[in-house]
C-alpha cells in the first residue's frame, strides 16, 4: 500500500482552499494528468513547473524608479479620484507617494469599494507591478499585488511563471501551488549522499520548494540543480519499474525450448543469400533465451531492409523443432500478408504448415484455420489483431512474435502471450523504427535487446533530393523517361481528399492529375479502400501493369516491390523523419538504381529544414532515428503521437541522457544488491516508486 505520509499529495487539488468545481475544470485543461487520472490531485499541481520567473526585487524610492520596470514599492496612500460619473472609459486614480515622489496607481472598470478596501486613505502599502511614465508623472496600471505591511513576506518577490489556461489566473495558481508545497512530507531519503553532493543536489522537499518558491531566478531552468534533483528522482522511479519488472520475468518459469536444427538448416538452404553477422549474433541471442529456464522478453530493431522477417521465421523454426507452434501478429492486413507472402516459399522448402489469420477470413476459410491451429495440423499462424479474438486456440503456442511492436500496446502483447497453455509463451517483439538508446530505456525497459545493423548483400544506395513543388513538371518529365525504361514509381501524400483547413495535396486529385498524364498505368491505395480493391491495385503494381502508385502512408511498412525504384512524397516537410525514412524503404529493394524525391513547399522553417538535410546526408536509420529524437522531443517516436516527451513530467529527455543513463544503471545496481528493496535505502525507494505512481513495480515483490 501507499505510504501514509503521501495520501495529502495524492488528495483532489479541490482539497486545497479556494479550487472549487470551476476551477477544478480549469486545472483539469491545463495540467498534464496521468493516463487513467480524471481529476487533478495536489501532486499534479506540484509536477506542474513553471516557465520563467517575475522578478520583483527591485524596491526602488519613487525618484529612482525606471520606467517599463517591474518594481515593488512602500507607499504611503494620498487620496482617491474617482471617474466622473457615466464616463466609464475613464479610469479610477489613487494617488500614492514617498519621501522621493508620488505615482498614481490606474484602475479601469473598478468596484469602487473594492479599491478604498485595498487602499485606505493614510495607510501604507507594499504595491508591486510595472511603472510607466504618463507626461511628467508616474503611473501604475492594475498593480499586480497589493498588501499591507504585516503581510509583506506573503509577496511574492520571485515569482514564478506557470503555463496556463484561459479563465485561470497566475495568481490563483501561485496560491494554490503554495499550499500544495505545504503538503509535502519529509521522506528518507532514497538518493546516495556521495551522489548529491558531488552535484551539489538539494533534498527532495528542498528541491521541490526551490522551484516552486525561487530563491534564485535560475532555480525555474531545468538544468538548475532543484529541477535536475526532481527530474532524476522521476528518472529513477521509471528505470527501477523496468528494472523489477525484468526481475521478475526471469523469476518467472517460461517455456524451455530448443530444437535440432533440422528445419533451420532447410530454411537456410532455401535463402537466395546469406544472413549477415547480426542477423546470426541476434539468433544465437534469442536461441539462448529459448533454451534458459525464464521466459523470453526481446526486442528486435532493425532498419528497413536488414532482414527481421528471415529472423522472426527462424525463430519460429525452433518453436516447431520443439514440437510446438509459433504466431506472428502485424499491425495491418497488408503487412501480415506481405510476411506470409515472404515466409510461404522458405516454410514449403523446410515442411512448415503456415497459415494466415486476419479480419477478412470469415465463415469456412475462417473455422477451418481455427480447426486446424487447435489441432496443431499448423506450425506457424501470421495474422493481425484478428489472433486475438476469443476463439482462437492454439494446440501448444511457444513463440509469439509481434511486428512493428509500438502499434500495440503491453497489454495486446500480454493477451498474446496468455494464448500459451500456461501463459509461458516466449515474446520476440521487432520493429523497423531504430530507436535511439534514450527510447530503449524509457520505452522498453523490460525487454532484452538485439540489433540488426547491416543490410543483406545487393541493396544499392538511394539517391535522395529534396525538391520544391514548383519543380513537380521537371520531375515529371523525369519521371516520364524512367517509366520508359522500366521503373516503377511510389507517390506518396498526406490525406486522401483535399482540405479546405489544411492546404496538403491529396491522394485522389494527384491521382486525377497524374491519370491525364500517363492514362491507366496509374492507380491509387489508401486506407479507406475496401479490402479487395486493396488487393487488386497491389496485385496489379507487383505484375508491374500500374506504373506509378499514388497512395497515403498505408504503403508506410509491409509493401515489396522490387521493381519499385522511385519514391515521390509530396508535402515532406510535413512528415517526421522516422517517417520519411520509412517511406524511403520502399524502394532500393531490386537491382534499379533507386531515387527518394523530396517535394516540398517552401519557404522551409529551420526544422523542416533540417530534417530533409539530414535525408539527403544519410540512410543510417538509427542515426536518423536520434536526429529524430533531437528536433521534435521523445514523444511516441514510436506510435500515433509523433512529438513530445515519453509520459515524463519533470524530466526534458533530449536534455537529460546522462541523467538517464545514469538512473539506468543506478537501477540495475539496486536490483542487483537489493533486489526485494528491503534495504533502509530500498524501504526509502520504495516511497520514491508511490510518489511517480510506480505501483504496479512494487506489487511484483512477493512480500511488499
Amino acid at each position: 500500500m501507499r505510504p501514509s505520509s503521501l495520501n495529502p499529495l495524492f488528495a483532489s487539488a479541490q482539497s486545497l482552499s479556494g479550487i472549487g468545481p470551476r476551477l477544478i475544470l480549469l486545472l483539469k485543461k491545463c495540467l498534464a494528468l496521468p493516463p487513467g487520472v480524471t481529476e487533478p490531485r495536489v501532486a499534479d499541481m506540484l509536477w506542474h513547473m513553471p516557465t520563467g520567473v517575475i522578478d520583483r526585487r527591485a524596491e526602488p524610492e519613487l525618484a529612482a524608479a525606471v520606467p517599463g520596470t517591474i518594481v515593488t514599492l512602500k507607499l504611503r496612500v494620498l487620496k482617491h479620484k474617482a471617474p466622473p460619473r457615466g464616463n466609464k472609459k475613464a479610469p479610477y486614480k489613487v494617488t500614492c507617494e514617498d519621501d522621493t515622489g508620488r505615482i498614481d496607481l490606474v484602475f479601469f472598470h473598478a468596484e469602487r469599494k473594492f479599491v478604498e478596501g485595498q487602499l485606505p486613505v493614510g495607510e501604507v502599502r507594499y504595491v508591486s507591478g510595472r511603472v510607466e511614465k504618463y507626461g511628467e508623472a508616474l503611473q501604475m496600471a492594475h498593480p499586480d499585488y497589493i498588501v499591507p505591511p504585516e503581510s509583506r513576506n506573503e509577496l511574492p518577490m520571485l515569482e514564478p511563471v506557470y503555463p496556463l489556461t484561459a479563465g485561470l489566473s497566475g495568481k490563483i495558481l501561485l496560491k494554490a501551488q503554495r499550499q500544495a508545497l505545504e503538503r509535502v512530507p519529509e521522506v528518507d531519503e532514497w538518493q546516495q549522499a556521495d551522489w548529491l553532493g558531488a552535484r551539489h543536489w538539494p533534498d527532495f522537499r528542498t528541491a521541490l520548494t526551490r522551484v516552486h518558491r525561487p530563491l534564485d531566478a535560475q532555480d525555474v531552468s531545468n538544468g538548475a540543480a532543484p529541477w535536475q534533483r526532481l527530474a532524476y528522482d522521476e528518472l529513477l522511479a521509471g528505470q527501477l519499474a523496468f528494472a523489477l519488472v525484468r526481475q521478475t520475468s526471469k523469476i518467472d518459469r517460461g517455456r524451455q525450448i530448443s530444437g535440432n536444427g533440422n528445419i533451420r538448416r532447410k530454411i537456410e538452404a532455401a535463402l537466395p543469400f546469406s544472413l549477415t553477422g547480426s542477423q546470426r549474433t541476434a539468433l544465437g541471442e534469442i536461441a539462448d533465451d529459448l533454451a534458459a529456464p525464464h521466459r523470453m522478453l526481446r526486442l528486435l530493431q532493425g532498419d528497413v531492409g536488414s532482414g527481421k522477417t528471415v529472423v522472426a521465421l527462424l525463430t519460429m523454426a525452433v518453436a516447431v523443432e520443439a514440437g510446438a507452434q509459433a504466431a506472428l501478429m502485424a499491425p495491418t492486413e497488408v503487412l501480415a500478408r506481405q510476411h506470409l507472402e515472404t515466409i510461404a516459399p522458405l516454410a514449403e522448402a523446410a515442411g512448415l504448415r503456415a497459415a494466415l489469420l486476419t479480419g477478412r477470413e470469415k465463415g469456412k476459410a475462417r473455422d477451418a484455420v481455427l480447426k486446424h491451429l487447435a489441432s496443431g495440423d499448423v506450425d506457424i499462424l501470421i495474422g493481425t489483431h484478428a489472433i486475438f479474438q476469443p476463439d482462437v486456440h492454439f494446440k501448444d503456442l511457444a513463440v509469439a512474435i509481434i511486428d512493428e511492436q509500438h502499434r500495440f500496446g503491453v497489454h495486446q502483447r500480454l493477451a498474446l502471450q496468455a494464448k500459451g497453455n500456461n501463459e509461458d509463451t516466449n515474446v520476440l517483439v521487432m520493429t523497423a523504427t531504430p530507436i535511439p538508446r534514450t527510447l530503449l530505456m524509457t520505452h522498453y525497459g523490460d525487454l532484452d535487446v538485439s540489433k540488426l545493423t547491416e543490410k543483406p548483400a545487393g541493396r544499392k544506395p538511394i539517391v535522395t533530393k529534396a525538391v520544391p513543388i514548383e519543380s513537380l513538371e521537371r520531375l515529371i518529365e523525369r519521371i516520364r523517361v524512367q517509366l520508359q525504361e522500366g521503373a516503377q514509381v511510389y507517390w506518396v501524400c498526406p490525406l486522401i481528399e483535399s482540405s479546405e483547413v489544411v492546404d496538403l495535396a491529396a491522394a485522389e486529385e494527384r491521382f486525377a492529375y497524374l491519370r491525364q498524364l500517363f492514362g491507366d498505368q496509374v492507380g491509387l491505395l489508401h486506407g479507406a479502400l475496401a479490402a479487395k480493391e486493396k488487393d487488386e491495385t497491389m496485385s496489379r503494381f507487383e505484375a508491374g501493369q500500374i506504373k506509378i502508385l499514388v497512395a497515403t502512408t498505408v504503403i508506410e511498412v509491409g509493401v515489396n516491390v522490387p521493381n519499385a525504384n522511385i519514391m515521390v512524397i509530396e508535402h515532406a516537410e510535413r512528415f517526421g523523419l522516422a517517417q520519411l525514412h520509412q517511406l524511403r524503404g520502399r524502394v532500393g529493394r531490386g537491382t534499379r538504381e533507386s531515387f527518394c524525391m523530396l517535394l516540398y513547399k517552401a519557404p522551409l522553417g529551420e526544422t523542416a529544414g533540417k530534417r530533409l538535410a539530414m535525408m539527403e546526408e544519410t540512410e543510417d536509420g538509427f542515426l536518423i532515428a536520434e536526429t529524430d529524437l533531437k528536433l521534435r522531443g521523445g514523444g511516441e517516436i514510436l506510435g500515433a503521437r509523433q512529438s513530445g516527451t515519453p509520459g515524463f513530467r519533470l524530466a526534458d529527455i533530449p536534455g537529460s541522457d546522462q541523467l538517464l543513463a545514469a538512473a539506468h544503471d543506478d537501477a540495475a545496481l539496486i536490483i542487483a544488491q537489493d533486489p526485494m528493496l528491503t534495504s533502509s535505502r530500498g524501504q526509502a525507494l520504495r516511497t520514491l516508486l508511490y510518489l511517480f505512481e510506480r505501483d504496479d513495480a512494487v506489487r511484483l515483490f512477493r512480500v511488499a
